[in-house]
């Protein structure tokens, strides 16, 4: 019996109906027969998926799973769809590229021939490029292979439809595509794919996983290998859990290669990370990093310092950030993200600079306490306590500012994260917004406080210098 270290073959999280007979034995039957073998947790899945209640119909109506890329996760849809094409089911193979559903026909003629199917004996196939399709003679088998669009499969009727590359699937495609299903007696819908990533233009895979988690979703399965949160994606054990085909067609040394310095990517692609909200940064990297400052601009000995604190909301830290104007740019600059348990000593030290204008302080409960610390160490540079219509108002500032080009920064890592991977959430009666970090467990407070002390100094009015003539 082998040792060789095996990634986890059950899914992280996932959501099965109760069953007690399943077709799936039968589908990875004919698979093997072609020289593959389908690996433990392949065949684990095909029984959950393909499961049968007691009048022999699909337990789950709709199924879909999430894995990290080059595991394997698309070969579960071509053992599918060789048992529906072969058993009399219609079958709709969508994919976002051409390339991918062109692929998954070259896949599934391979197996089958290999599995002892003799085309023009058994099926016969179309291998018009973007057209491609695959009929078993004699039934009403079929499947047809096609990118998706918001047309596509209209006025068409089959039984199985499969969303391959899920996470870019979007609601104008499933608008056209969920009801090709609807005239079947068993009808099912399998949705593949990997957590979207920044780029990715699809949010019907997000929020059926998470109407599945919910209980909203009724006939609905779902399966997945991931992490809970944002991690150490450099972590090998790490790699076992989230990675199933780990010690068979996937190797140490291939993820080992593949990691890079962006652990947000990292952990979504190799660990199968699932971010809370859709990805659509407010505010994009390419945007932010556009206004980066070509030179830090020197600070003149006239020049004001203006502060944000912001005490964090989901997290029990807070940030300190710096602006000042330049001749006609204000540029603002992150300091430093620290536990409040640190205290406010690291605070005051800053702001005790001669050049210190103003500091705002926001975050309920400590911004009172910060205001009291500066009194009694002597601190000069007057605090600011903002009302919400403030909070609002130098939001709205920031953003108009920094799209009109009239700030620059000097583009760091921790702030570019935050900035990168952020969203409006409502705050205020009017319509006005503030930020929240679309990261699993992420601080956006360091992006808050450059947003504050931009306002102070965006606001602040220039001394005139008085001129006395004789």
């Amino acid at each position: 019996m082998s040792d060789k270290k095996l990634g986890r073959q059950t899914p992280t999280s996932s959501v099965v109906l109760p069953y007690r007979d399943s077709c799936g034995s039968d589908a990875v039957d004919i698979y093997n027969r072609s020289g593959r073998t389908a690996q433990e947790w392949q065949e684990r899945m095909l029984e959950d998926i393909m499961a049968l209640n007691e009048e022999n119909l699909w337990v789950h109506m709709k199924f879909g799973w999430s894995i990290p890329r080059r595991n394997g996760k698309s070969e579960i849809l071509i053992i599918r769809a060789m048992y529906g094409v072969s058993h009399n089911e219609r079958v709709l193979y969508t994919a976002h590229r051409t390339t991918t559903s062109h692929n998954a026909w070259e896949k599934v003629i391979e197996r089958l021939s290999k599995a002892g199917f003799v085309e023009g004996e058994d099926f016969k196939t179309t291998k018009q490029f973007g057209l491609e399709r695959i009929e078993w003679l004699g039934t009403d088998g079929v499947i047809n292979f096609r990118t998706r669009s918001s047309k596509g499969g209209l006025g068409e009727g089959y039984d199985l439809l499969i969303i391959d590359e899920a996470q870019e699937y979007t609601t104008d495609q499933e608008s056209a595509l969920k009801y090709v299903v609807t005239d079947s007696k068993n009808p099912q819908t399998l949705m593949c794919g990997t957590p979207p990533t920044a780029v990715s233009s699809g949010t019907v895979f997000l929020s059926y996983r998470k109407e599945v988690f919910s209980g909203k979703a009724q006939d609905s399965g779902w399966a997945e290998w991931s992490v809970p949160e944002l991690t150490d994606a450099h972590n090998p054990e790490l790699w076992y859990e989230t990675n199933p085909s780990l010690g068979t067609i996937l190797s140490e040394r291939t993820i080992r290669s593949e990691l890079g310095d962006d652990q947000v990517d990292d952990n979504i692609q190799r660990l199968g990370l699932w971010l809370r909200y859709n990805q659509k940064s407010a505010i994009s990297k390419e945007e932010w990093e556009s206004y980066t400052a070509d030179t830090i601009p020197k600070i003149k000995a006239d020049t004001k310092l203006y502060f944000g604190v912001k005490y964090a909301k989901t997290t029990a830290n807070v940030s300190l950030s710096v602006a000042f104007k330049t001749d006609n740019k204000i540029f603002v600059e992150a300091i430093d993200c620290r536990p409040v348990r640190d205290g406010n000593q690291w605070l005051i030290e800053f702001l005790r600079s001669k050049r210190a204008e103003k500091v705002v302080i926001d975050g309920a409960g400590n911004q009172s306490i910060l205001e009291a610390d500066m009194k009694n160490e002597g601190v000069k540079c007057k605090a600011v306590l903002p009302k919400v219509a403030e909070i609002v108002e130098a939001n709205a500032l920031f953003e108009k500012k920094l799209f009109d080009g009239e700030i620059i920064h000097k583009n760091q890592p921790a702030l570019t994260q935050a900035v990168a991977n952020c969203e409006h959430r409502a705050i205020g009666s009017g319509g006005g917004y503030g930020y929240a970090s679309i990261l699993e467990g992420a601080d956006i407070s360091l992006l808050e406080s450059v947003t504050l002390a931009h306002w102070l100094c965006a606001n602040a009015k220039e001394k005139k210098k008085q001129v006395i003539s004789y």
